[in-house]
């Protein structure tokens, strides 16, 4: 599949990646103007966007986009040229063993939005399920069961009934960080007090549900979740648990023994091994140079 197909999978999948396009390529250089490739969390590349080397200094950047989410354009520049300033938005890096040219490589971390579980059909599960998509959220609802959580950033129950409890039960299990359950003061607290929870597990369970707005409609209702829900993404480090299911291995970073280059290590990141420890390098010319000196193989 080509790279667009493989970004959409991605995101139907929900896995987070960085969209990497060739800006600016400045002769000689092996990438042209209009390059892309896909970075995901392991430091695999799929696409092209410059060589080995460049490939390091992309890896190394893409990784810090997924981190904080921000989008990054990264100027790849050749030993002893003089350095762009550093300016917002923008990262420089000089890279010892590029071939003379100069790149500017536009990285766009993609993470999935989050996603909201509500519960119930009641007329504040409806104006809640609308204002968070008009968010941005992902929004799911389910009445039919709650066996899995996997990927779920908050749950929201809103149907003033049914199997709360074990609902509330199965999402902390899973990890969710934020459980809000719409009920009164006395009614949702008589149902946590059936549950036994610790005290980290209750910190997690917002009854009553949203931030006092003096809400009184259930759409206001609504928009007091969901105000909840973004001072807690924004604020507070909310983010769905860790997928156990599908375990991804992350990306591994090492220091080229030959330039001194920090390296992450990739399924095509130059290696050799001597006297059975392992060394990588940030190209094949470090790597060539280290097994002239060695004699590793």
């Amino acid at each position: 599949m080509d790279l667009k197909e493989r970004a959409a999978q991605l995101a139907r999948d929900r896995r987070p990646f960085v969209h990497a396009t060739v800006v600016r390529a400045q002769p000689p250089t092996s990438s042209h103007t209009g390059d892309e490739a896909i970075l995901l969390q392991d430091g695999t590349i799929e696409g092209f966007v410059g060589g080995q080397c460049a490939q390091n200094s992309v890896r190394m950047a893409a990784l810090g986009a997924l981190a904080t989410n921000e989008s990054v354009l990264l100027r790849v520049l050749p030993d002893g040229a003089v350095q762009f300033p550093e300016t917002p938005g923008a990262s420089v890096v000089v890279n010892p063993c590029l071939s003379g040219g100069a790149m500017e490589i536009f990285l766009e971390p993609q993470l999935p939005p989050p996603l909201v579980r509500i519960f119930g059909t009641t007329p504040i599960a409806q104006a809640l399920g609308g204002i968070a998509e008009l968010l941005g959220f992902t929004v799911e609802h389910d009445d039919a069961g709650f066996e899995q959580f996997s990927g779920t950033t908050a749950v929201v129950l809103a149907g003033h009934g049914g199997p709360e409890a074990e609902v509330i039960r199965a999402a902390l299990d899973a990890g969710v960080g934020y459980v809000g359950l719409v009920a009164g003061r006395l009614r949702g607290g008589a149902i946590l007090d059936t549950l036994g929870l610790t005290e980290s597990e209750r910190s997690r369970v917002h009854t009553p549900v949203g931030l006092d707005i003096g809400a009184r409609t259930s759409a206001e209702i609504a928009v007091s979740i969901a105000a909840e829900l973004v001072q807690e993404l924004r604020t507070a480090g909310l983010h769905a648990p860790e997928d156990d299911s599908t375990p991804r291995a992350a990306a591994t970073e090492v220091i080229d023994p030959v330039c001194g280059m920090r390296v992450v290590v990739g399924r095509d990141t130059a290696h050799l091994r001597r006297g059975g420890d392992d060394f990588w390098f940030c190209g094949p010319g470090c790597r060539a140079s280290f097994a002239q000196e060695t004699g590793a193989v």
